[in-house]
């Protein structure tokens, strides 16, 4: 590896840091989720526990009050969190949104927000991207926003905007220059962070999605909204690379969640295929069952090691945009076979939701859709990887 690539760890590492998440964790167990998708409630105690133990600051620098740990360190807690059979998606969205400011904001903006952010005494958790017209085709996005002196001008609509409803900030992508001005489609996009309390009832309204997994997600609605000039992150009219700068940090912390889902699911499918007899045997010994299970947990094993190397390209500065959609691809199928071979070791009882594999199952379908589809990580590599015609 030499100066090209940071040592890979090996095993389990940060092992303290794993065992801290795990005895927050242990206090939420399977009956608080689900009492949370019945009630359609955002998960507080939760979140406010692992913000108060600094685990959500874990990207923030110490000197605007976070721990300024490693991107694989924060992929270890996220991994953890869902390894132990509990929920990382706030985690994970405070973590990658945070670091558009981090990058891109003014030191003021920084100094400002990051420590409140921190804190927990503002929580940044919502990112208004997606639209219903563009879906992943982020530059055709319709959302404007029009500098009128002192203050910008936002109209527009925006979907599958997660937790908006439970965050003080949120991450907007808006086009400030016509698309028939600007040369490239990636032209004339900026970024603006809304502080929703000022927002809400003042030209920004949110309506709750019900979907098939309790994330919180929302639309939103902007009608002649007035935001300060200075919610502007970094210069105008470059807000997609912003966003894109961004992106790789997403897929390794999302492809650690993976990991850690399907590490769950393998661990109740082998608990239940030793403990379970039929016919005066554990089903574990029919080959049916113990060889999706096993073949799962090396895929597991395989997608792991890739995740350990995009964050390791990610903090030596090296181009990681490969492995970080490789890992989020490889990681997504490893974890939904994990899950279907939890869900057939089980059977019947899998559908009962006192053994929760039904609410892990439906949540790790949802990985080979977002943040990024299978799909579009194909396009990826045949384009950019291995030099193929683009292919849409």
């Amino acid at each position: 590896m030499g100066d090209d690539l940071t040592l890979v760890a090996a095993g389990e590492d940060y092992p303290e840091l794993r065992e801290a998440v795990r005895r927050i964790c242990v206090k939420y167990p399977g009956e608080y989720w689900r009492g949370l998708e019945e009630q359609e409630a955002y998960p507080t105690a939760f979140v406010t526990e692992l913000t108060e133990a600094g685990f959500l600051a874990s990207l923030i620098p110490e000197e605007y009050g976070g721990t300024g740990l490693p991107l694989r360190a924060a992929a270890v807690i996220l991994e953890e969190i869902n390894a132990s059979g509990c929920t990382a998606s706030q985690g994970h969205a405070q973590m990658y949104i945070m670091g558009t400011l981090l990058r891109h904001g003014s030191e003021a903006q920084k100094r400002h927000y990051l420590p409140k952010i921190a804190s927990g005494a503002m929580r940044l958790q919502a990112f208004g991207v997606t639209e219903p017209t563009s879906g992943t085709d982020t530059t055709s996005l319709r959302t404007r926003a029009v500098r009128d002196g002192e203050h910008y001008v936002v109209n527009g609509q925006k979907v599958w905007t997660s937790r908006a409803a439970h965050s003080d900030l949120m991450l907007l992508l808006a086009r400030t220059t016509p698309l028939d001005q600007v040369k490239r489609k990636s032209d004339g996009l900026s970024v603006f962070l809304v502080d929703l309390r000022a927002a809400r009832g003042n030209g920004l309204e949110i309506h709750p999605i019900k979907a098939m997994i309790n994330h919180n997600t929302t639309e939103i609605f902007m009608d002649n909204l007035r935001i300060p000039a200075d919610s502007l992150i970094g210069e105008e009219g470059r807000g997609f690379r912003y966003i894109l700068d961004g992106m790789n940090a997403e897929r390794i912390l999302v492809a650690s969640e993976c990991v850690g889902d399907g590490k769950w699911f393998v661990k109740k499918a082998t608990a239940y295929a030793n403990e379970r007899h039929v016919f005066g045997r554990p089903i574990g010994q029919n080959q049916a069952i113990q060889f999706p299970i096993a073949r799962a947990w090396a895929e597991l094993e395989a997608a792991d090691m890739i995740c350990r190397r995009a964050a390791a390209l990610f903090e030596g500065g090296k181009e990681c945009g490969a492995d970080a959609n490789i890992a989020k691809m490889l990681a997504s199928e490893a974890t939904w076979k994990a899950a279907e071979a939890a869900m057939q070791t089980h059977g019947g009882f899998s559908y009962a939701r006192e053994y929760d594999i039904e609410r892990k199952w439906r949540e790790a379908r949802l990985y080979q859709i977002a943040p990024i589809s299978t799909n579009l990580v194909l396009a990826f590599v045949g384009r950019h990887v291995l030099g193929m015609p683009r292919s849409y």
